[in-house]
């Protein structure tokens, strides 16, 4: 049992630092603002949705007072 786990965190080890390509800091900052930037105007738009279905719903109920 010792010896499946050491050789699960031996190739674990190794798997993370030769095999994962991992992203320079340039493409870290990059990838950061894009996501950031995303977010921003993806709830934008929930915004704007939740906005406007919520006065059209008002102005519905309007109807029926």
């Amino acid at each position: 049992m010792a010896g499946k786990f050491s050789n699960y965190v031996r190739e674990v080890k190794d798997e993370l630092q030769n095999k994962v390509s991992w992203p320079t800091w340039t493409e870290l900052r990059e990838s950061t603002w894009i996501v950031i930037v995303a977010s921003i105007l993806f709830s934008l738009v929930i915004w704007a949705l939740d906005s406007g279905l919520g006065f059209s719903t008002t102005q519905f109920y309007k109807l029926f007072k």
